[in-house]
């Protein structure tokens, strides 16, 4: 990396330092990095911890928040004066409602915590999300004892996965993940061992190795909990990688918000370093700043180069242009985390784990469940087998989210079908991050679905107009709609304005953010009030 490159990727970790954008303090960093006082703003800007830091209290307003009282909690933030504002999902979906206190994640937040503050922001009460969090975590009988993840399982810092890897060689490992069928966990589901291979292939040095720790879709918490309790897995995953392809430097991308997990990484990488392992790899943590669009890995990229985090066209893939036009890997957490098992066990003992796809799945539920937490399934089980490992539904299932709030919506008709990458793309879903949702009847259908389109609306980048308007549009169509203004002049316009974003949106926050709204008009027209009712 140059000079200019280097002092470039210091811009918003420099403006963090400074408080964000405070009077001064763009024209400050800007002096100290020798940048236009304009890029830096423009960069700061972007970013919701950054560009308005008078805000110390954001309540979470993301779908299984909302279901637990947090627009009650903003209310009431709001009407004790407190310097209050809405924020998308904090990854503690199973500790609903959640807050964030500068950046502190406070979880189970009650009201009197609120109403004994005083007006004071400092005083706002809750357990914190930190390295001492305890979430529910469980897997299933159908499961062999040992895990890939194993999340109740022991750190081990013996780098018996990295020895075994440089035994086998770089082919032989991803031989294996190609045996193993393993998918990218974070979303997208693309195959590992073709982006390990793409990345081996190139000739251009040096290679980097990008781990995608920016969890924040509404209903998915399983990173965060993979991360402080499993963390060796992490990083013996990523040191298997940059072994693997060639790489020197390993960028850690965690959520602002991720204090607990940053510090078990920390400690996972001094542990593995003071046992003399992963010589000459270097991991480097970074912090986000408060934007869910850098989960998409472009985006991701651009921020840690010290940009706006605006995805970016492809081809050329990260494979082949990545981190300052290298050759990157970029793997999700769950993902990398499976990698000494593979390596330890076989490829062909991690497929038969699978129940219709290969594999373990980390799953999180929500809702209205008895045990919200982060379950370790065979890939492809049922929202039924899935509830049960959670203690069972609360309630009368009325829908549920199958993979986040990209995935839309599913009736309870649909229970039995497969959670897994093939099986809810046929019914018109996406497995996304497994992040499940359940909603019993006592939920409003119309409300669900106004926090997943306000959760989008409020995180498009802004780069590409379909996205741009029409996450907006769809938000605006549903509220005429909420204030009986339009009976369905709105609601009918919204399958081509949802075509247009899929066909016209640059990724797929664009691309997706349509579904909450066009599955709930299909399997919940009465509750929408569409004229198919």
């Amino acid at each position: 990396m140059s000079g200019a490159n280097k002092d470039k990727a210091e811009l918003l970790e420099r403006l963090a330092a400074a408080g964000g954008l405070k009077a001064g303090s763009a024209t400050e960093v800007a002096r100290q990095l020798g940048l236009p006082e304009a890029e830096v703003y423009g960069a700061g800007s972007f970013f919701h911890l950054l560009s308005d830091p008078e805000t110390k209290l954001r309540v979470c307003t993301g779908l299984s928040c909302a279901m637990r009282g947090a627009r009650d909690l903003l209310a009431q933030a709001q009407a004790a004066g407190m310097p209050v504002a809405e924020c998308s999902c904090l990854a503690a979906c199973d500790r609903a409602p959640a807050l964030l206190r500068e950046r502190s994640v406070l979880v189970d937040v009650k009201p009197e915590d609120i109403a004994q503050a005083e007006g004071k922001w400092q005083a706002v009460q809750g357990a914190e999300l930190s390295e001492d969090w305890v979430g529910a975590i469980g897997c299933g009988e159908a499961v062999s004892s040992h895990l890939p993840i194993d999340l109740a399982g022991e750190m081990d810092v013996s780098g018996s996965a990295y020895r075994r890897a440089e035994t086998l060689g770089a082919e032989a490992v991803i031989a294996a993940l190609d045996e193993a069928g393993l998918q990218g966990r974070g979303g997208a589901g693309f195959p590992a061992a073709i982006k390990w291979r793409g990345v081996r292939a190139e000739p251009a040095a040096p290679h980097y190795i990008v781990l995608n720790a920016d969890e924040g879709e509404p209903g998915t918490f399983k990173d965060r909990e993979l991360m402080l309790r499993r963390p060796d897995k992490v990083i013996e995953g990523l040191a298997i990688a940059a072994m693997c392809l060639g790489a020197e430097d390993v960028y850690l991308y965690l959520r602002g918000e991720f204090r607990g997990p940053w510090l078990a990484l920390e400690r996972a990488i001094a542990a593995f370093a003071e046992a003399g392992l992963f010589p000459g790899i270097h991991f480097h943590l970074h912090a986000g700043h408060g934007a869910y669009i850098c989960g998409e890995e472009t985006a991701l990229l651009e921020a840690l180069e010290g940009k706006r985090g605006m995805p970016r066209l492809k081809p050329p893939f990260p494979t082949q242009h990545g981190l300052w036009g290298k050759p990157t890997l970029i793997q999700n957490v769950e993902t990398i985390a499976c990698v000494p098992a593979i390596v330890m066990q076989g490829g062909s003992w991690f497929r038969a784990l699978g129940k219709t796809e290969p594999g373990t799945k980390l799953y999180s539920i929500s809702g209205d469940v008895a045990r919200p937490g982060t379950y370790e399934l065979p890939l492809g089980i049922s929202l039924d087998e899935l509830a049960q490992a959670a203690g069972g539904y609360l309630g009368t299932l009325m829908a549920f989210s199958p993979g986040g709030a990209s995935s839309g919506f599913l009736p309870a008709s649909e229970r039995g079908r497969a959670l897994d990458f093939k099986g809810l793309a046929a019914a018109g879903s996406m497995l996304g991050s497994a992040g499940v949702v359940v909603l019993n009847s006592a939920n409003s259908m119309i409300d669900a679905v106004r926090e997943q389109l306000v959760f989008f609306e409020n995180e498009s980048c802004g780069q590409c107009a379909p996205c741009r308007v029409g996450t907006r549009f769809l938000r605006e169509a549903l509220d005429r709609k909420l204030r009986g203004e339009s009976s369905q002049q709105s609601l009918a316009q919204v399958a081509e304005v949802a075509w247009e974003m899929n066909e016209g949106s640059i990724c797929g926050l664009g691309q997706a953010a349509a579904l909450p709204l066009t599955t709930a008009l299909n399997h919940f027209p009465k509750a929408l009030g569409s004229a198919e009712s």
